[in-house]
């Protein structure tokens, strides 16, 4: 039996995808694997019961960076797994592992897409304190792991951009999502009663955060434009839904005050469960026109539904969708998204049909998550391939 813990900053559904990464690297799990997870989350936080596993809460309700209780629980605790795999980057999380793990137990990292080069250009103050973070700690933690893991080979290239020096051993494993469940009326039930605006009508769907990197503006501005894809398709709603925990939904809402759109805009909040279920089955299309984006496990949901994604360039899987014929990019300018919208009205439906039924093939072959967790989670059991061909690829 191999015993995987992992390691990361809090399992709060809200907090994004890398807590549904490791929630289905549990779920997912070889017969012959055991998994538990480590976090500094509140142990009374009520998100913790929805983990699948062993949790070991060892924070507080005051959120600090620095939890040494951490570091001391693995070392006491380490030899009782085989490996550890570290998600997410600039928390504490990967100090602990390296100080307690290294040369005693192989841990691996997920940077789940924060080494991507936009978060220099979108936060060049915050950029300059993270550089000096990453030659002091951040830099060594993933120089001494046993791997650093990235969902698709554009994510390891781009990484290699961000800082200096980024010399490392990676691998790339494609995670995905698992199949949604039959569709029923009670998931139908449940979208209707979150969106009941959008009944009877045609809608696009925008499932994630409500956040800044994820071009929502971009997206709300070419739908609901004078010459948008609202004013050209008079039956398209747009359904925003996901958490927002910066309140930048209200500033959106504010831009449609005198829009004669408004109405046919939604914001449910975050869908969960026969909701969600119900979202995908309903939608048209699922849309993402992020300036960043490392894999986007939403867009592998929706394809796992049998529905067209419309992306922006950014989105690292988009291009492989765009090639296999599951989706539509364009850049992600206010240009690109709103020739994103009117490609899509404008194709016809047979081949909006054939969109989706080839999203779905490709899901198949290359995001269906209970094959890709088993070859992520075996990264302890052998070397793993590195792309480079070389033991250590990266620039000093």
């Amino acid at each position: 039996m191999q015993r995987i813990l992992h390691l990361i900053g809090t399992v709060d559904p809200a907090a994004g995808g890398p807590t549904e990464v490791i929630r289905m690297l549990v779920k997912h799990a070889p017969p012959d694997f055991e998994s538990e997870v480590a976090t500094i989350d509140d142990p009374f936080a009520s998100f913790l019961h929805e983990m699948p596993c062993t949790v070991h809460a060892l924070g507080s309700a005051r959120k600090q960076w620095y939890v040494p209780a951490l570091r001391d629980w693995l070392i006491v605790h380490r030899d009782r797994y085989d490996g550890v795999i570290v998600h997410g980057l600039w928390e504490y999380t990967g100090v602990a592992a390296r100080i307690a793990l290294h040369g005693k137990v192989p841990y691996a990292v997920f940077p789940h897409g924060m080494l991507d080069p936009y978060f220099r250009r979108a936060h060049p103050v915050k950029h300059l304190k993270k550089c000096l973070y990453w030659l002091t700690e951040e830099y060594w933690t993933l120089r001494r792991a046993h791997r650093v893991l990235f969902t698709a080979t554009a994510e390891r290239d781009l990484a290699l951009l961000t800082f200096t020096p980024s010399r490392w051993r990676s691998a790339v494993t494609p995670i995905g999502c698992e199949s949604p469940p039959p569709y029923t009326q009670e998931q139908g039930d449940a979208f209707a009663a979150a969106v009941p605006g959008v009944a009877g009508h045609r809608f696009l769907l925008f499932l994630g955060r409500i956040d800044p990197k994820k071009g929502c503006d971009l997206l709300l501005d070419a739908f609901t434009a004078p010459e948008g894809a609202a004013a050209n398709d008079p039956d398209l709603h747009l359904v925003m839904a996901g958490p927002d925990s910066n309140g930048w939904s209200q500033q959106l809402r504010q831009r449609l005050v005198t829009s004669p759109f408004a109405d046919r805009v939604h914001w449910p909040g975050m869908l969960r469960g026969d909701a969600k279920y119900g979202a995908l089955a309903s939608c048209e299309a699922f849309v993402l026109t992020s300036h960043q984006e490392n894999f986007g496990v939403a867009v592998a949901e929706a394809m796992a539904a049998s529905r067209p994604v419309l992306l922006t360039f950014p989105v690292n899987i988009a291009q492989e969708i765009a090639d296999a014929g599951g989706a539509l990019v364009e850049a992600d300018t206010p240009r690109g998204v709103s020739t994103l919208l009117q490609r899509w009205i404008s194709l016809p439906s047979d081949e909006r049909v054939q969109m989706g039924v080839k999203a779905r093939k490709m899901f198949e072959e290359r995001f269906d998550m209970p094959r890709n967790a088993q070859a992520i989670l075996r990264v302890f059991q052998h070397e793993a391939e590195v792309p480079s061909g070389s033991p250590v690829e990266g620039t000093s």
